[in-house]
């Protein structure tokens, strides 16, 4: 099939992220000696200067790796926690049933840096100096302006000129939006990396020493201090169209570190797929395969009518049991994945599309749904009625490019997504990491530091006895999505897209199409993309489009018409404009890379 490049074969170093500097970045690191783990973590800070409408230092990093060294995966947490004074109870009290999508109440403790840095200090040999320069120089010296940065600072421009001015005096330029081509530096946030590299230097001469500095300056020092203050000094307009202040302390980041857990996995046809535990939406994936397994998606062919519609309904199976019992709580996981369970579960996947969302009883255990806005529309979310609700809530909002990859959706938000970056060395060393939140229109910018605070807690509920209901030191249920894959046993492929509540659908219809369509990593991540927008969103204001399936329109026509018998209401998007994957392999004694072609951004690199 035609594709729009190689897929990228070589033996020494691959690299693929959204972004090109990141993969030009994450390249050069492993061409001066560094592994793996070095590669991503210096692309990873590149990707917040390079991509800072759809990720940033004050969001969050979940990370899936393998280790040569130690033979296994590890998923490294860089999900922060909620404010000890975030309760349900502080937001009834300010009027609020839904947590806002912007600002900085739905701030958690900013968790990318220390993840970053975890997995840097334990599987890494750079020191925090050698993978902070690239990001540094960019920040310092500035990088070019893509449509979608311009897009995003003019769709918020009213915004930050009315009420967030701090952003206004990092984000517009000499007041003016940054022209697409143009441009654009940081240099307060390149400030704030060199002082923690200097504050590292001067505390310690080992490479550990120096991390270990540098996540005290962070999480205890200036950086904390800056944060501390900001939130509990000031107060900004958010998308509940009141003005708040934040709710996170010092102490609140002092208490927490970024974490190394086991993935939950599930084997599927000879493959072990690898995701993070249930207090993020990773195990949807697995339920989904859980599903498929007793399908034969071989003879139905890939992209076939039947094929489309037997993932999709699967998709809404498991998504419903993500919205009843996944969250950071006693998830029960084993009876989710378990075959009987899924038995039962399959049986309701039948010749017509269903338009409920049906969660299921694991284990025996009644679920429970959150009571959601009214679908389909932000106008009847709780908190917001009737008030003046600033742009750029809940997911990053991008604007369309000039290849369309961009889409305003029927609340009048425009659809978004966030970053992604894998690695594997000569070695064998693999990472797989999806950056986000903390994006330049998430919250107001913090004057001291040149970055802002992210809104990840906008997906916790504001409703009791829930798994993802609001709790103070707990994570939210966040989209965050990295994928891993061993094959026979060994270790083959790290993926993952952008895309928030889409990243676990694109990752696995890629999967599928490498599994059972025989397509090698680009003509997988080239195939005609689809999705369903059925069950509710995780962002502000949490509406959901039951029976919507979202088709590019490269999709056989025939399909399509085929797809809308069944009763899908089937919207047929432009011919590039979903996912945003990535993906590197261990095959066949060769490394192996892609990168998306959409939008004309994202890269792979490798020899």
């Amino acid at each position: 099939m035609f594709t729009t490049r190689p897929e990228l074969t070589g033996d020494f170093g691959m690299v693929a992220s959204t972004h090109w500097l990141a993969s030009a970045t994450g390249m050069g690191v492993l061409e001066r000696g560094g592994n793996a783990f070095d590669a991503a973590v210096s692309a990873g800070f590149v990707l917040q200067v390079a991509e800072p409408h759809l990720n940033g230092p004050g969001g969050e990093v979940p990370i899936l790796l393998w280790s040569e060294a130690e033979q296994k995966v590890s998923v490294v947490c860089g999900q922060g926690v909620a404010p000890a004074a975030a309760t349900i109870e502080r937001f009834t009290e300010l009027g609020l049933d839904i947590v806002p999508g912007t600002g900085l109440l739905a701030a958690t403790v900013p968790g990318a840096f220390g993840g970053w840095l975890l997995m840097l200090e334990r599987w890494g040999t750079w020191t925090l100096a050698d993978v902070l320069t690239p990001a540094i120089h960019y920040a310092e010296h500035g990088v070019p302006v893509l449509e979608r940065i311009a897009a995003t600072i003019e769709s918020v421009e009213g915004l930050f000129t009315d009420d967030w001015p701090t952003s206004a005096a990092t984000w517009l330029p000499g007041g003016n939006v940054p022209t697409p081509g143009s441009r654009l530096a940081n240099p307060v946030l390149a400030a704030t990396y060199r002082r923690l590299v200097a504050e590292a230097e001067s505390a310690s001469s080992t490479r550990e020493g120096q991390l270990a500095a540098a996540r005290r300056a962070w999480y205890e020092g200036f950086v904390a201090e800056a944060i501390a203050g900001f939130s509990a000094k000031t107060a900004w307009r958010d998308s509940s169209g009141g003005v708040h202040g934040g709710l996170l302390t010092g102490d609140d980041l002092a208490g927490w570190s970024a974490s190394v857990e086991e993935p939950v996995t599930f084997g599927y046809r000879g493959h072990t797929v690898c995701k993070t535990g249930p207090w993020g939406q990773g195990p949807v994936f697995l339920q989904q395969l859980a599903l498929l397994d007793g399908f034969d998606l071989d003879a139905m062919g890939h992209l076939s009518a039947d094929y489309v519609h037997t993932v999709t309904e699967a998709a809404k199976l498991a998504f419903a049991d993500r919205e009843a019992w996944y969250g950071d709580a006693d998830v029960p996981m084993l009876d989710l994945l378990d075959e009987t369970y899924n038995v039962g579960r399959r049986r309701l996947i039948g010749a017509e599309a269903s338009l409920e969302l049906r969660p299921g009883a694991p284990g025996g255990r009644a679920p429970r749904l959150p009571d959601y806005p009214a679908a389909g529309t932000a106008s009847s979310a709780p908190g917001i009625s009737g008030a003046r609700s600033p742009q750029g809530v809940g997911e990053p909002t991008v604007g369309a490019s000039a290849g369309g990859e961009q889409t305003v959706s029927p609340d009048g938000s425009v659809r978004g997504d966030t970053c992604h970056i894998d690695v594997v060395d000569r070695h064998g060393n693999m990472v797989s990491a999806t950056p986000s939140g903390g994006w330049l229109q998430s919250s107001p910018t913090i004057p001291e530091l040149g970055f802002c605070l992210g809104t990840r807690a906008q997906m916790f509920w504001l409703q009791d006895g829930l798994p993802a209901s609001l709790r103070p030191g707990r994570r939210p249920r966040t989209t965050l999505s990295p994928s891993f894959a061993l094959r026979d046993g060994r270790p083959w492929l790290a993926f993952g897209t952008p895309g928030g509540d889409q990243q676990d659908q694109w990752s696995l219809n890629f999967f599928l199409a490498v599994v059972h369509g025989g397509l090698n990593l680009q003509e997988a991540i080239d195939a005609p993309m689809f999705h369903s927008e059925h069950f509710p969103s995780s962002f502000f204001p949490r509406g959901s489009r039951p029976g919507v399936l979202h088709v590019e329109e490269r999709v056989d026509p025939g399909v399509i018409a085929e797809l809308r018998r069944r009763g899908h209401e089937v919207e047929v998007q432009g011919p590039w404009t979903l996912g945003r994957l990535s993906a590197v392999a261990r095959d066949g004694g060769f490394l192996k890379a892609a990168a998306n072609p959409r939008g004309a951004q994202g890269y792979a690199a490798g020899r």
